[in-house]
């Protein structure tokens, strides 16, 4: 509910604070005292239009916030949700700060946010209902789903949503089978042409990379083949000179003490670390065996791989991927026809399956509207609209219109007098009717609107007596489940609140500016009683104010 609403320099309010209880609270005051200055600054709140001319006189900017306390499963958690905006706990408070050139900044529990989230947020907590109202009931996209609600229609109304979803999907796999099929007939000859070249090459995965290491060792073979020569002619000299230095050391060792031994050993090592890599340079070429047309067929097949990959514009290691990709698609033309027949029967059969639950939910709906119909026009008549007929109207629509949430559309309408035809509530209602409209599908449709706040703006206007108390009374009955607040200048509709506020002009200073006082028991009496005989307040009109009072 609104907890609260805090108004700064807005037209003629300069400074106010209000806070609100649940239940029905009604607005009251002499013409022209600022009731609907207290609408417009909600409405800045709630993401309405600004205007640079609701900035009060004289001041820079015109600020408004509303406080709002909600269930934690309100639906205006998941939409701040979406927008990646967290709220730690059940308080929202929206805000609207207004520049004298007309800018606009808008808030959410003091973060940024767009106006239109503003808006969207206010869509959701939120709904005035008065002459000039083009929101909540007047505004033919909230039919459709205030109809499925009331009728506990929601099921089924996600099932065609879903089946709906299905068809979609259907339809959009068909569309691309065609499009890559129709792509694949003209790009044939490539294919074909592409798909032999490919296959007579036979790429491998990681062969590039194999030929490239077998090239370089055959580039540089003609100098390791002399690296090789070279060594083994340096090792055999050296062998030839360890063996003449033994020869000659173990002739003298005999003389020397043992003072050679360690000199004679590291020498037959050395001597035998020599022979062993002679030996193992002999081995390795032996088996060095270079062909020369090698390399020149390693070249050839080397940079018929690299051709092929620039061709088609990927890496050499892709070739082998991109040849089964093509063979695929080459296969898929000649068994496109069957494919494409394949995915029309499915959608087809994703088709009739949405159609039938679509059917069985505009006949739901037709069943629905019947009832919502009856219960609307059994309102009508204590609201003084006697005359009046109300009717939902399905139009069912082509299957190009066909969507989501079905293949209807709703609308509600009215026809104000016997015999006329009806037509849309905003167009055929004048503005006091309109209210009453509005009420009395708000009574009926009290249950299963997710809005929390209803506002009324002189709902009971052109009217009095009985009906003034009618519509008093079914303002109670909706407050029982919601917040209500109205403005009134109907004595009845003003002493069925739990809430009585009244907005009053001072003008003794300088300035006039707007109040906003909330009354207690004796102040409401005496303001039912000024409702009741105008300006001067009578014993019996404040007798009659307490008989009111105690009646409702």
């Amino acid at each position: 509910m609104l907890a609260s609403l805090s108004i700064r320099d807005v037209v003629l309010i300069d400074k106010l604070e209000l806070a609100f209880d649940r239940g029905l609270g009604v607005l009251t005051g002499e013409t022209g005292a600022g009731k609907s200055i207290l609408l417009d600054a909600l409405g800045l709140a709630l993401g309405e239009r600004a205007e640079a001319g609701l900035v009060r006189q004289g001041a820079e900017k015109a600020r408004v916030s509303a406080t709002f306390e909600l269930e934690a499963r309100h639906p205006a958690f998941a939409l701040l949700a979406d927008n990646d905006i967290e709220i730690e706990d059940d308080h929202l408070v929206l805000r609207r700060v207004l520049g004298a050139d007309g800018r606009s900044r808008a808030y959410v529990n003091d973060q940024p946010v767009s106006v239109g989230l503003l808006r969207a947020l206010g869509d959701s907590l939120v709904e005035v209902q008065g002459q000039f109202a083009q929101r909540g009931l007047l505004d033919p996209k909230t039919h459709l789903a205030l109809l499925d609600a009331f009728g506990g229609l929601h099921t089924q109304a996600r099932e065609v949503a879903h089946r709906h979803a299905a068809w979609r999907a259907a339809a959009k796999a068909r569309a691309e089978a065609e499009a890559a099929f129709e792509q694949a007939r003209a790009d044939e000859t490539f294919l074909r042409h592409a798909v032999e070249e490919l296959r007579q090459l036979a790429p491998r995965a990681g062969e590039e990379a194999e030929l490239g290491e077998e090239r370089s060792f055959l580039m540089n073979a003609e100098k390791l083949i002399a690296a090789m020569t070279a060594a083994g002619e340096e090792l055999g000299a050296a062998d030839t000179a360890l063996a003449r230095a033994l020869r000659h050391l173990e002739q003298a060792a005999p003389k020397a003490g043992g003072r050679l031994d360690g000199v004679l050993a590291a020498l037959e090592r050395a001597a035998a670390e020599a022979g062993e890599a002679q030996a193992d340079l002999s081995a390795v070429s032996a088996d060095l065996e270079i062909e020369p047309a090698r390399l020149q067929e390693i070249d050839e097949r080397f940079f018929a791989l690299k051709d092929a990959a620039r061709k088609h514009g990927c890496e050499a290691d892709a070739l082998p991927a991109l040849l089964a990709r093509l063979e695929e698609q080459l296969a898929g033309i000649e068994t496109g026809g069957e494919r494409l027949s394949e995915l029309a029967r499915a959608q087809q059969a994703a088709r009739d399956a949405y159609a039938e639950a679509a059917e069985a939910l505009s006949a739901a709906r037709a069943a629905t509207a019947l009832r919502l119909d009856a219960a609307v026009n059994a309102e009508l008549a204590p609201l003084k609209l006697e005359k009046a007929r109300f009717a939902t109207r399905l139009v069912p629509q082509e299957e190009s219109g066909w969507g989501r949430h079905g293949k209807d559309a709703v609308a509600f309408e009215v026809a104000t007098n016997p015999g006329s035809a009806p037509g849309p509530l905003a167009r055929i209602a004048s503005g006091g009717e309109l209210s009453r409209f509005l009420l009395a599908l708000k009574v009926v449709l009290s249950a299963v609107s997710p809005i929390v706040t209803l506002v009324f703006d002189e709902v009971d206007s052109g009217i009095g007596g009985a009906t003034a108390a009618a519509v008093g009374e079914r303002l109670a009955r909706l407050a029982q489940a919601r917040q209500v607040l109205v403005v009134t200048h109907s004595p009845q509709v003003a002493a069925r609140g739990t809430a009585h506020y009244l907005v009053r002009k001072d003008s003794r200073t300088a300035t006039t500016v707007t109040g906003v006082a909330r009354l207690d028991p004796g102040q409401r009496r005496e303001e039912v009683a000024r409702m009741l005989s105008g300006a001067t307040v009578t014993d019996e009109a404040r007798a009659a104010a307490e008989k009111l009072m105690g009646a409702a």
